[in-house]
Parts: C-alpha cells; sequence; structure tokens
C-alpha cells in the first residue's frame, strides 16, 4: 500500500521562482469525497489516475497509476468535476528535500502553495525563507476542495 506524508505550506514572494523551471499540470476529480478522492491528471504528455484516503494528520493512503495521455484528456474535458485545477508545478530541492511550488491559474489564480513530502511525521525539515505559514491541516488547501470553493472565491 502506498503512503503519503506531506505538509503544505503558503509561499512568500516570488524568490523561489528563480530556483526551478515549472511544468504545467491540469487536474480533475472524479471523487472528490473526504472519504477518498479520485483524481485524473495530466503532466504535459503524461496521464495518471490516482487515489487517496482520508488524510489522518498529515498522511493518508495513495495509489498512483500511469493511463494514456487520451484518456485522461478525456476524463478530464468530459467527466471529471469542474473548475478543473490548472497549475504550474516548479520542484526546489532544499538540502535533501524536494518542495514542489504549485502556482494555480484559472479559478484558483492568485494561491501559491509548496508541499514537501516526508519519509515520517516526525521529520524535521529546515524551511527556505520564502515559506510562510503552514497549512498542512487546512482542508480549505486541499486540491479536491479547491473545485468546490476556489481561491477566487474566498473574499466572497
Amino acid at each position: 500500500m502506498g503512503k503519503e506524508i506531506e505538509r503544505k505550506f503558503l509561499v512568500n514572494g516570488e524568490q523561489w521562482k528563480a530556483a526551478a523551471k515549472g511544468t504545467v499540470y491540469r487536474q480533475g476529480y472524479l471523487s472528490s469525497a473526504k472519504e477518498r478522492v479520485v483524481r485524473v491528471r495530466t503532466i504535459e504528455k503524461e496521464g495518471f489516475l490516482t487515489i487517496k484516503g482520508i488524510t489522518k494528520g498529515v498522511s493518508r493512503s495513495e495509489f498512483e497509476y500511469e493511463i494514456s495521455v487520451e484518456d485522461a484528456n478525456i476524463m478530464l474535458d468530459e467527466i471529471c468535476e469542474k473548475p478543473l485545477i490548472e497549475k504550474k508545478r516548479y520542484k526546489i530541492a532544499v538540502g535533501a528535500l524536494v518542495f514542489e511550488v504549485d502556482e494555480f491559474f484559472g479559478e484558483n489564480e492568485g494561491l501559491v502553495v509548496a508541499e514537501v513530502e516526508l519519509a515520517d511525521e516526525k521529520q524535521k525539515i529546515d524551511l527556505p525563507d520564502w515559506i510562510g505559514a503552514e497549512v498542512s491541516g487546512d482542508p480549505r488547501y486541499f486540491n479536491s476542495n479547491l473545485i468546490r470553493h476556489p481561491y477566487k472565491k474566498w473574499q466572497e
């Protein structure tokens, strides 16, 4: 069984952009229930289907399978809940860890978050100065919740 242990943070400023080249992601959800999430994603010319269990602390079960990009695009366009998540992901090495910084577009434009996957929930991490407040426990920042409550509408 796969397990994901991840912490999530807001990002300050734009100095982090100089550290990496971004890759375009497009993703949608076949199921965005709290108990189980089924995600379809394209990363450039690759497609993936991911199933995630309920989050407990900063951990949850995760299973990911490669699918054809053609199938992924059909699911994104015709079946997935809307709006889709559109973002550019930057992978930035900081010591032995890699922070994945997501710059959102579309309905979530203006939101920038960094995630870091850990081997253990208690693993110590050194945070770069562009990392802001931790939002790991705030479900508003889960991608699956951003389709129901897009960032652009948080002020409404």
